[in-house]
């Protein structure tokens, strides 16, 4: 590092990475006597960068807390990653007005060599994830829920169901998890008196208050989330038997998509469905003998793929 300049960014970096750094040790790193360390915090501090300073044996320097330095302090591959982060974000329907503040930041300042490369990465990268048309909570809900839940402190949350009604809970959170494009968030809900979930997305208000409570040790978000998807209102409740063993089946059918059973006569699958040839098309794909037990129309849904097959193969 010939150039003063170069060891002064060099020096902001490493306060950056670490919480505090002796003199000594600054400069060794930076190849500089510790007199030229304290010019380099003086001229940081005149540039309005506030770098404390402790004098004394065990002294040295660190960034006053709550310093936020600008991205172009991100070497190449620190800011390609955050870069392919937001695009990741951006295809999975994380906080898309966010997201796309962000990247447009990052795109100002980053060099015109590494923007370019950037650039051509973004129009060619492309993913196996279905892009997603969810809406996205507003992140002060998702930051509120967050804080919240870490903290233990009861919110009150307005709420519309998928029906449109508007109702107001209070939430004992258990967690917070994104699925399949979406947040949910996880928890002791006091107006029905049971765990329950419910869409971020549908929160209009977090307000949290000051009453505390435990979560209970055997709490699973995850399982929570998923389980309660299958209870989804759909046009049709579905109920199949299928002749395989319950580990097969579990491999195959994520607790999201049905639950399942097992009883004496084989794999019970219950879920719920919007479309009956959907349905069919599932278990045909799924390759296991099976019995249909409800809804009766379903038969016809499966005769109905047999038939489409039948007429689609060429001999």
């Amino acid at each position: 590092m010939s150039y003063p300049a170069t060891r002064m960014l060099a020096m902001l970096e490493l306060l950056q990475a670490h919480h505090g750094l002796g003199g000594r040790d600054l400069a060794q790193r930076l190849g500089v006597d510790e007199r030229t360390v304290r010019r380099y915090a003086a001229r940081l501090a005149e540039l309005g960068i506030p770098v404390a300073a402790e004098r004394g044996r065990y002294g040295g320097y660190q960034l006053m807390p709550g310093y936020k330095l600008p991205p172009l302090m991100l070497t190449d591959d620190e800011a390609t990653a955050v870069v392919l982060g937001l695009l990741a974000g951006r295809r999975l329907g994380l906080a898309a007005e966010a997201t796309e503040a962000a990247l447009a930041k990052i795109r100002r300042v980053l060099p015109a060599t590494l923007r370019e490369q950037v650039g051509a990465l973004e129009e060619t990268l492309d993913f196996t994830l279905a892009e997603r048309a969810a809406p996205t909570p507003a992140s002060r809900a998702v930051l509120t829920l967050a804080a919240a839940i870490r903290d233990r402190r009861r919110v009150t949350l307005r709420h519309r169901s998928w029906k449109g009604d508007q109702t107001e809970r209070e939430l004992d959170g258990h967690g917070l998890v994104f699925h399949s494009g979406r947040w949910y968030v996880t928890g002791h809900d006091h107006r029905s008196g049971e765990i329950r979930t419910f869409r971020v997305d549908r929160i209009s208000s977090v307000v949290p208050g000051t009453a505390s409570y435990e979560i209970p040790e055997e709490s699973d978000p995850v399982r929570q989330v998923t389980a309660s998807l299958v209870q989804v209102p759909y046009a049709h409740s579905v109920e199949v038997i299928m002749r395989v063993p319950l580990a097969e089946a579990s491999r195959r059918i994520p607790p999201s998509v049905a639950t399942l059973t097992e009883t004496p006569d084989g794999v019970l699958l219950r879920t719920r469905a919007e479309s009956l040839d959907g349905m069919a098309a599932m278990l045909a794909g799924l390759g296991f003998p099976f019995t249909i037990l409800s809804p009766r129309e379903l038969h016809a849904a499966v005769r109905r793929l047999a038939e489409r097959l039948l007429e689609q193969t060429v001999e």
